[in-house]
């Protein structure tokens, strides 16, 4: 097999699942506030499929360093295309309410968790087989990721408009098969690569060692100061993310008189732009500031986007600021990623990457109710206003944090 043979096949099966997960992140948010008409129900909806995602993500980091992150992504895949057909099915039969979506979109979250955690887990090996930088890799993951958001959610309003929310996430199921089986057969058993000492097939099996691989996990994570600082602040800005995705600008779409197409475009004008910082960033990724570009990025990607809609703007300033805003984001992923990942020592690749991506998303689940009951209590402008405001606050947070500025260290792992 070819040195990038690897390196294209999770390049393949991430573009086609991120574009279906991208399709469902609009989809049934708009299924549900079409259907209800109800902010906080679509934020209830949004918790039930991100909470199950951060549990499940990380409990899977023990199972992927026994049984390695292959069998974990494509079992996940397969299981996504019948939970994901649910919906569609039950549409077609007009069964669809919430008391049958809210079960299925919390199987949705169980079943992306792990599979998510392990494509991540093979990042490290997949970069030693290109024999290339990791902030190369991770820039080229970064922005193959974002291309297929954009696709995603370039298509997703279109398809939604034309065949209704529902039956839109068949091509979800298809998105899933498609990368179960470019994962099984483009990426060999990625654990033999990797030189793991006191590796976890090597100790009893049982319910105790599963527990003591988790400890030792979390035990090394809550150890390094500098990825401590990384969850603190990226898991503010995503609870803060998931809020203005999930509820806010769906919420101001819906009551600006708009349909589901310009929302798919504002996504995609976000996604689009940050091809090109990704593009960027793994080109000259190892020998940027990361700290530097880093606080400028998120300055850049958070706080302009929440303003521009809080005051109603024109929608070719809306449109420049989220193109604006996606360009930063495409810088934050790769170098973030690669501090990451220079920091784990192999054989816990699976079990801190999964609990450190967990705990960055912990705060997710709670971003639809947060978005949806400040709207109730505030208004649509005034919650866009906060919740920007916040975002800036966290975006400073690093700047007092020395520990934070061996965020560009990496560690050398034994």
């Amino acid at each position: 097999m070819k040195k990038g043979g690897p390196f294209l096949a999770l390049a393949a099966a991430e573009t086609l699942s991120l574009s279906g997960t991208r399709l469902s992140t609009i989809a049934i948010p708009w299924l549900v506030l079409s259907t209800t008409g109800s902010p906080v129900l679509t934020g209830l909806t949004a918790m039930m499929e991100m909470l199950p995602y951060v549990a499940a993500k990380a409990l899977s980091g023990p199972l992927i360093d026994r049984v390695g992150p292959k069998r974990i992504a494509v079992v996940c895949d397969i299981a996504s295309v019948a939970v994901v057909m649910l919906v569609p099915m039950l549409d077609w039969f007009g069964l669809l309410g919430m008391p049958l979506l809210l079960p299925v979109v919390f199987a949705m979250g169980v079943l992306r968790g792990p599979s998510d955690a392990a494509k991540q887990a093979m990042v490290p090996d997949i970069a030693e087989l290109a024999a290339v930088p990791i902030e190369r890799v991770t820039g080229v993951v970064g922005a193959i990721e974002r291309l297929a958001s954009t696709a995603g959610a370039a298509g997703a309003g279109a398809l939604i408009g034309l065949i209704g929310p529902g039956q839109a996430l068949v091509v979800n199921a298809i998105t899933f098969a498609a990368a179960a089986l470019i994962v099984g057969v483009g990426i060999p058993g990625l654990r033999s690569m990797s030189e793991l000492r006191d590796a976890p097939e090597a100790r009893p099996g049982g319910m105790s060692s599963y527990l003591g691989d988790l400890r030792e996990g979390w035990r090394f994570l809550r150890g390094d100061a500098v990825l401590v600082s990384i969850v603190i602040m990226v898991a503010t800005t995503n609870l803060l993310d998931q809020a203005y995705h999930a509820v806010l600008l769906p919420v101001w779409t819906q009551s600006s008189g708009h349909g589901p197409e310009l929302l798919g475009a504002m996504f995609s004008a976000f996604t689009g732009a940050s091809i090109a910082g990704a593009a960027i960033a793994a080109a000259i990724g190892e020998r940027m500031p990361r700290l530097m570009v880093y606080t400028v990025a998120f300055l850049l990607t958070g706080f302009p986007r929440f303003l521009v809609i809080a005051l109603d703007a024109p929608l070719s300033l809306i449109f420049l600021t989220l193109t604006i805003a996606g360009f930063a984001s495409g810088f934050l992923n790769p170098i973030l990623s690669a501090a990451i990942f220079e920091r784990i020592p192999k054989p816990l690749t699976g079990r801190v990457t999964a609990m450190n991506a967990a705990l960055c998303f912990a705060l997710i689940p709670f971003g639809g109710l947060v978005g949806g009951a400040l709207i109730s209590m505030i208004g649509l402008a005034a919650a866009l206003s906060l919740t920007g405001l916040a975002y800036l606050a966290a975006t400073l947070f690093p700047l007092a944090l020395k520990s934070f500025r061996g965020f560009y260290k990496p560690i050398t792992q034994s």
